[in-house]
């Protein structure tokens, strides 16, 4: 059972997810819409064993959600996001136009997605 965070407690634990660059490179892929795991994995090239662990750790802390698509594992934002999470996911946004790495990755995964890999959209 989880425990109940205070504000402050939820704030910390917001910036420690966005403290790992991998982590904040996930995000920036989801804010543009939900992914599959083999999706997000090849953007990062940081194998399927470290992007679980990205993802869950996450997961875990409220800043992803799971839907589970047949054999496929589909990670998308929250659909109501807090609004200590909602303030970071916009500064995310506004910082990808100056970080070439988010840029890169955004056309790697417009790569890939042209591919057969992946669930079908709903």
């Amino acid at each position: 059972m989880a425990v109940k965070q205070t504000a402050s407690e939820q704030v910390v634990a917001i910036y420690k997810c966005l403290c790992d660059v991998n982590r904040l490179r996930i995000l920036n892929l989801l804010r543009i819409e939900s992914q599959c795991v083999c999706h997000i994995e090849k953007v990062l090239g940081i194998g399927p064993v470290r992007t679980s662990q990205q993802l869950a750790y996450l997961r875990r802390h409220g800043m992803v959600e799971v839907e589970v698509r047949g054999t496929w594992r589909v990670y998308s934002l929250p659909a109501k996001p807090g609004p200590e999470l909602a303030a970071n996911l916009a500064c995310l946004q506004d910082c990808i136009f100056e970080g070439k790495n988010f840029r890169e990755d955004l056309a790697r995964l417009k790569k890939i997605r042209q591919g057969k890999c992946g669930p079908k959209p709903i």
